[in-house]
């Protein structure tokens, strides 16, 4: 599609977007159309469709941000449709959803629909649809694969690390992210990175933290239990360190995370040669760096990698049960301070590869700050969903 329509429906969704409750009456008539229209499809997925909204949006949104580099986002679209292999979805429902797209679109603006919107959105949905047919044929893998939890550790009363043991390997790459499923909450699919590489043992790590009305996390951090069975989906995702570039690395993450980060430095761990890293991990609270001594501790070994601590507040709460600990003797000292706005204090980075992961605030703030101060943003890597 050309320039101009690909402005005009850029523009269009974000107008959407930012009118009051404009995601969900969109994603609403979505639904409301491709389920009118094939009324099977709705045993597909889960009782409550309160998420749906921000996962559509988020990645119809990836798409039109990337119109003018297609490749990106043909990528992302068919590693989506892969994914929703899980849930039972065929190529042959794709056509569907375009058209149920279209459909939502006419439904949502009613008399401003005009010739040009009608033109550009089919365009789009045409595209959409296409590439996510192409992905759900393109791979014919298992669509998820089963894991024993091993075992369940709470950290913090809201955060827990999960250990699992799946039947076999999982194929995920470090800094992938993969959906979940738990026995607690059948057809909640949830996406989780993983904070270890794959390994031929099966062996995978998940670190999770309860968001606020979160169905899934709850259920994580409060009612999973040794010897639940859980299942893992196909990976997602494209953090990834390239170290053939000649570029060194800046690593952002916050909270859990830094999970996909964590992962990517275990692996660089066991190569010889690597380009040289700065991880800086953040929290609001000291008590939310929870796993920085062991990334200080991987720095001990590894020379190329230095570990940065920022957290907003000096101290704990007051309702935090241990007392504030200091930096083991060695580690870099505690910076104070947004995290997006402490590392962009020390430069563009423009020489980096860089990586932010994180919430979606975060993500966006960071990414502003670090612009801000003439960063590239073609050198900063984070993932659309997540």
């Amino acid at each position: 599609m050309d320039a101009r329509s690909a402005a005009l429906v850029r523009a269009n969704f974000r107008a959407v977007l930012d009118a009051p409750h404009g995601a969900e009456r969109l994603i609403s008539a979505f639904y409301g159309h491709l389920f009118a229209e094939n009324p099977a499809l709705r045993e597909l997925f889960p009782p409550t469709m309160e998420m749906q909204a921000k996962r559509v949006t988020t990645a119809v949104l990836f798409v039109l941000d990337n119109l003018e580099h297609w490749d990106r986002a043909q990528a992302f679209l068919e590693q989506l449709a892969r994914d929703h292999r899980k849930y039972g979805v065929e190529a042959a429902h794709y056509d569907l959803a375009g058209r149920a797209l279209l459909a939502a679109l006419r439904t949502y603006h009613g008399r401003d629909w005009t010739v040009g919107l009608e033109e550009g959105w089919t365009d789009v949905a045409i595209l959409i649809s296409a590439s996510m047919a192409i992905g759900a044929n393109s791979d014919k893998s298992q669509p998820y694969w089963e894991a024993t939890v091993v075992g369940h550790r709470r950290v913090l009363e809201d955060l827990a690390i999960v250990r699992l043991q799946s039947d076999s390997p999982i194929p995920y790459l470090a800094g992938q992210y993969v959906p979940v499923m738990l026995p607690q909450r059948p057809k909640m699919w949830r996406y989780l990175s993983p904070a270890i590489p794959s390994n031929p043992y099966g062996e995978i790590e998940f670190h999770v933290r309860k968001v606020q009305s979160g169905w899934v996390s709850t259920a994580v951090v409060n009612e999973t239990a040794v010897g639940d069975r859980w299942q893992i989906a196909g990976p997602l995702g494209n953090l990834h360190i390239d170290r053939e570039s000649g570029r060194d690395v800046l690593l952002i993450g916050a909270g859990t995370g830094i999970a996909p980060l964590r992962a990517q430095l275990i692996e660089m761990s066991r190569s010889g040669v690597n380009p040289r890293v700065h991880f800086f991990i953040g929290g609001r609270y000291p008590c939310d760096l929870y796993d920085v001594e062991n990334m200080w501790q991987l720095s001990q070994s590894n020379p190329w990698l230095t570990v940065v601590p920022v957290c907003e507040q000096k101290t704990n709460p007051w309702w935090y049960p241990h007392a504030p600990s200091e930096e083991p003797y060695g580690m870099h000292r505690r910076l104070i301070g947004n995290l997006g706005a402490v590392v962009a204090s020390f430069g563009a980075w423009a020489d980096r590869q860089i990586q932010i992961a994180g919430s979606a605030t975060m993500i966006a703030d960071t990414r502003r700050a670090l612009m801000a101060v003439g960063t590239p943003e073609s050198i900063i890597q984070s993932d659309p969903v997540g």
